[in-house]
């Protein structure tokens, strides 16, 4: 395959109280995506004496569109980029669902809020990817803060074709 064209999804400054899809992206028409990189901090909690550490995934198979959170345009990180085939929501705290078909989990792990979360796929091949026929991808904050946080988050992601 050729090199993908990079797009980044970003939200900022969102309350965050509930287990939402903090990223859905739902490719175009033969046009597959993968995700390289996956950034989310926040900057109230700060002075909570609970540290807390907070379960995420990436689940790819989703049959349904999330509800109640934006959707984002996608921005292309090189100026000559065309605009994005593929669309995305950020912050639905009514998640996506599985159809008919099966999803797949294929990465889970947790972080600590006062440290945030940074991930890189580094290892050629191993970015999670997706196609049409897959449906959806998601990146899902799994379970509720103890308390709000303000948050900011950013996806980075690859388009092919």
């Amino acid at each position: 395959m050729n090199a993908p064209r990079l797009y980044t999804v970003v939200f900022q400054a969102v309350a965050i109280t509930a287990s939402q899809d903090l990223f859905m992206i739902a490719p175009a028409d033969d046009k597959p995506v993968e995700l390289l990189a996956v950034h989310f901090g926040q900057h109230t909690d700060f002075g909570d004496a609970q540290d807390e550490n907070l379960r995420w995934s990436v689940i790819r198979g989703l049959a349904t569109v999330g509800s109640v959170g934006t959707s984002p345009t996608p921005q292309p990180v090189k100026g000559t980029n065309t605009a994005a085939g593929f669309t995305a929501r950020c912050n639905d705290t009514t998640k996506a669902v599985v159809g008919a078909g099966t999803t797949e989990i294929l990465h889970a792990d947790d972080f600590n809020i006062r440290s945030g979360l940074y991930h890189r796929w580094d290892i050629p091949g191993s970015e999670p990817d997706c196609t049409q026929g897959k449906t959806r991808i998601v990146v899902r904050l799994e379970a509720a803060p103890v308390d709000s946080i303000t948050g900011d988050g950013t996806l980075l992601l690859g388009e092919f074709g």
